[in-house]
């Protein structure tokens, strides 16, 4: 039968002194900080039917996934279908108020619902159920991890609940080395919890996030 349980589990903290909105940017891996939520996060797990592994392949996703593949004794399936979203403010520092204030930014903010900046928060639920999808199909049993991206999870999370894609990034629940777990029920799947393993580090923790 296919698995039991797919957990989406967010990367840890990036080394990103210059504080810049990194999206696909190749080069930024996890912080010493890090490596030490996705140790926690993976941690959490142990004892747990974990028989398939999944990540993007921007580097801190495959440096997170690294702790699930030692404990759980798994190869790693790389899947661009779980990458970060692209976004016109990729290397910069400037989405936000400083966006605002500049009017040649303007026409790129010129629609937060879809939005206008990056990629559409309906390509990114499509794919990210996609793979939900296929991770499930393809596991013959047991529990499956999903490494991926703040906005791609919390994105599966409103979908998951038939809420408007379109939110405030502030207000996303998803911390660092966070676990979204959801299930299959019927034709469809729901989400059934949400662990912060890493919950004692994240106070020293930098989170950009995504826009």
């Amino acid at each position: 039968m296919p698995a039991d349980l797919i957990h989406l589990v967010r990367h840890g903290e990036v080394f990103n002194p210059d504080h810049v909105l990194y999206g696909r940017i190749p080069g930024f891996g996890l912080s010493e900080l890090g490596k030490l939520m996705a140790r926690e996060s993976a941690d959490s797990k142990v004892g747990r039917p974990i028989t398939r592994l999944y990540a993007s392949p921007l580097q801190r996703t495959q440096e997170s996934a690294a702790p699930w593949s030692k404990n759980f004794g798994l190869e790693i399936n790389t899947d661009d279908r779980l990458i970060e979203p692209w976004n016109d403010f990729e290397g910069t520092a400037g989405f936000g108020v400083k966006a605002l204030r500049n009017p040649r930014l303007w026409p790129k903010l010129r629609n937060p619902f879809t939005p206008s900046w990056g990629e559409p928060y309906v390509s990114i639920a499509e794919r990210m159920l996609e793979v939900i999808e296929a991770a499930w199909t393809a596991t013959e049993s047991g529990e499956v991890a999903l490494v991926s991206h703040q906005l791609p999870i919390w994105t599966v999370h409103r979908a998951l609940l038939g809420e408007r894609l379109f939110h405030d990034p502030r207000r996303r629940r998803c911390a660092l080395s966070s676990i979204t777990s959801v299930r299959r029920e019927g034709d469809s799947f729901v989400e059934v919890d949400y662990q912060d393993p890493a919950a004692a580090l994240q106070s020293s923790a930098i989170d950009l996030g995504a826009v």
